[in-house]
């Protein structure tokens, strides 16, 4: 799919077209010893061993954006209007992506990382107008390792005390098979967010999630979930997969213990739809919140 610039908002979007196409120059990391040991002491036996490669998930602690201070906005975020536009919207959520691994990257490996805009939709949602963003990601390492990654952000508009961020209604939780459980604490958060470079306040600033942006608690960040998914995938199959798509579709509360597991049979249709197809080549995988509520689902693939 081409570069795009999409406008299905029932109020004024703006155009941003100019965007589309703008890259980053290059930016080099390295899957340093030290880096290896916070990835693993913050995830601990969640992560499938893929020893003597990397573990699956680093890649999204390498090569950050990087600024000062100078630099954030509000809520923690390097401001818009430098690499991304301007969007008139003040609430960032990453919405989802894809990733498709060529080559698993070796521990010590130098990596480059090239970003793209790709595309900018505005749409809108139950709770007002929707910004999405979505980059393009491509990381190459000096020894061979490849990833390339599509990730989708969404800027909304601003939530208020009687109009809060929709949190997931307690629901039944779907049938798993050999679900894990994933204990969540605001250490385990700050953690993360160090670990990826990641100063989104609604993460580690409990005042700011609050009292600003009007969550009742810290958000769990996505690409943790996204790990958790990916990695539950690959120990259950035993093989570093070739490929996993995912999105978010709810806020993870800070302080819950997570379940992770495979989507099978009729549930599937019900909790995911068509894009959890499970077959032998593939599986359905969904994070669900204490209530029941799913959080994230996930499809990975190894044909």
């Amino acid at each position: 799919m081409g570069d795009r610039v999409m406008t299905k908002a029932k109020t004024k979007s703006q155009d941003f077209s100019a965007w589309l196409g703008r890259s980053q120059a290059p930016v080099a990391d390295t899957i340093t010893p030290r880096l290896l040991a916070e990835y693993q002491a913050t995830l601990g036996n969640s992560l499938f061993d893929t020893t003597p490669h990397a573990p699956l998930g680093v890649h999204w602690c390498l090569a950050p954006p990087i600024v000062g201070g100078e630099g954030l906005g509000a809520d923690g975020h390097p401001k818009l209007g430098t690499f991304l536009p301007p969007v008139p919207l003040p609430r960032r959520m990453w919405a989802g992506g894809s990733v498709t691994f060529h080559q698993n990257f070796a521990m010590g490996e130098e990596v480059e990382k090239t970003t793209k805009i790709t595309g900018i939709d505005w749409k809108q949602g139950k709770s007002g107008q929707l910004c999405f963003i979505t980059m393009g990601h491509s990381y190459r390492g000096k020894q061979g390792g490849a990833i390339d990654e599509t990730q989708s952000v969404v800027y909304r508009e601003a939530a208020t005390k009687t109009k809060p961020m929709a949190m997931p209604k307690p629901t039944p939780a779907p049938t798993l098979e050999a679900p894990t459980k994933f204990a969540t604490d605001p250490t385990l958060l700050f953690r993360y967010s160090a670990i990826t470079f990641n100063g989104h306040r609604i993460h580690y600033d409990r005042p700011y999630a609050e009292a600003v942006e009007f969550y009742p608690n810290l958000l769990i960040h996505a690409p943790l979930q996204a790990t958790l998914l990916l990695n539950f995938a690959a120990k259950a199959r035993g093989v570093v997969p070739r490929y996993f798509h995912y999105r978010g579709v709810a806020p993870a509360l800070c302080g819950q213990t997570l379940t992770i597991g495979r989507v099978v049979g009729d549930a599937i249709d019900k909790v995911i739809g068509d894009a959890g197809d499970d077959t032998d080549d593939t599986m359905a995988v969904v994070v669900v919140a204490e209530g029941g509520g799913v959080t994230m689902h996930g499809k990975v693939g190894w044909g």
